[in-house]
């Protein structure tokens, strides 16, 4: 689609779509002539990994815009793939803002893909020019770098990197996505959520005078873990219970806690220059695999502010999912959106459903011919989280180009359900090498 062309869909979308925050979203400069040449406002969307967070995403994108049509899906386990489909016909059939929109399911059982090497048949489908990356997050980086080389704009779930060499792919994808024209938004909805834009457009603004000190925090309980089917290779159980193994999660810091982590970035306007922390773990039940139980961290900025992470996974204690900044002139609860004790938002900007509104404006973004690129943003995220784990399974001070540039690589090279895996161990810290 050049960015010439009008169409009724582009000016009915564009009226209805909140206007995209420049502080929360990187715009790249207007899309190159020719790029994205589809004759169409079509979006259609592949859907990579058919999972929960997968059926979420099909699910909101299909609220986003106009003239939207999902049109092949794939996972690893064909029973994921085939439940998505039923469950999406059920979804355009019945679901009367679907309807509104005009979007379409079209997934005949031949776009039905499953197995290891599933994501390469939507990225190499010339009718697909959406794709929607949701699988375990060790396999981020590898479906990120295919889909920028078959020069497809994603929507990719968090985080995109579980270590040093999968942030260095995703560097190296955002370069290529944006010589290539491409757009790329991540699935840290906050950066697509009225509230928190506005309320940090109001911290970058000197609301709380120079940030002095930070915190941020995702306590909860234990969450799920899947027992294997008698028939399973040992490559496909972990898989099924990838949650609960670092090679397929990053454990838990970094595929939830990058959350919070990412806002206290997006405050801060910078990624932390080191951390030193500490984790363990208590449970002995072999279904939790190698994941530590609690991490804090002690994250420092370039300009010497300190922030204290906490992440717990243990059941029967106080809970807490939030951010919280520390300034020269007050302070912020931010994920509560109040600043010195007020709130800092209208009330009519907490009806914006962040998980619909992070599609809406990447498909704005392709249609404006103005394409977002988040990726080095959601890579500096996970990267955060990552230094923080390798700290605490470690016992050691890790500098943020030791965890760039860490040769330690945990997805095995050409994964089969037939390979071999390593002798994963529980990291014990004082023991376990930083690489």
């Amino acid at each position: 689609m050049s960015g010439k062309k009008t169409s009724s869909h582009r000016r009915d979308f564009l009226r209805a779509s909140t206007a995209v925050a420049a502080g929360g979203i990187l715009l790249n400069a207007t899309l190159p002539a020719g790029a994205y040449a589809q004759g169409s406002d079509e979006v259609r969307v592949g859907v990579i990994g058919c999972g929960g967070r997968g059926s979420g995403a099909a699910h909101n994108v299909l609220h986003s815009a106009r003239n939207v049509t999902i049109s092949a899906l794939a996972d690893a386990f064909e029973g994921n793939a085939k439940g998505l489909q039923d469950r999406l016909k059920k979804i355009a059939s019945s679901d009367e803002k679907v309807k509104e929109l005009g979007n379409k399911v079209e997934v005949p059982n031949d776009r039905v893909y499953s197995g290891l090497d599933a994501f390469q048949k939507i990225v190499d489908d010339p009718k697909i020019n959406y794709v929607i990356l949701a699988t375990p997050p060790g396999f981020r980086s590898i479906h990120i770098a295919a889909a920028v080389k078959a020069k497809k704009n994603i929507f990719t779930e968090k985080p995109v990197c579980i270590d040093g060499p999968g942030a260095r792919t995703c560097l190296a994808a955002f370069d290529e996505a944006n010589t290539k024209g491409l757009a790329i938004a991540a699935g840290t909805q906050r950066r697509h959520q009225a509230t928190y834009i506005e309320t940090i457009k109001q911290l970058h603004e000197g609301a709380i005078g120079e940030i002095t000190a930070a915190r941020c925090y995702w306590n909860q309980g234990i969450l799920w873990a899947r027992e294997p089917k008698p028939e399973m290779t040992p490559v496909q159980a972990q898989v099924h219970n990838w949650y609960n193994n670092t090679w397929l999660c990053g454990d838990h810091i970094v595929e939830q806690h990058v959350h919070n982590l990412d806002v206290i970035n997006w405050i801060m306007r910078a990624h932390p220059a080191k951390a030193v922390g500490m984790g363990h773990r208590t449970r002995t039940d072999p279904r939790y695999g190698h994941i530590f139980d609690f991490f804090a961290i002690d994250y420092e900025y370039p300009n010497g502010v300190h922030m204290l992470s906490m992440s717990r996974q243990i059941s029967n204690c106080a809970n807490s999912v939030s951010e919280a900044v520390v300034g020269t002139k007050g302070n912020c609860q931010v994920n509560q959106f109040m600043i010195n004790g007020k709130s800092a938002v209208n009330r009519n900007l907490r009806n914006v459903d962040p998980y619909v509104q992070e599609h809406t404006d990447l498909i704005e973004s392709i249609r404006a011919a103005k394409p977002i690129n988040e990726l080095k943003n959601v890579m500096e995220s996970s990267l955060t989280a990552v230094m923080g784990r390798m700290s605490a399974y470690t016992g050691k001070e890790v500098s943020w180009n030791q965890a760039l540039n860490s040769k330690l690589q945990l997805m095995p090279d050409n994964l089969t359900w037939e390979t071999k895996l390593p002798d994963w161990t529980v990291a014990v810290p004082g023991k376990t090498p930083l690489i």
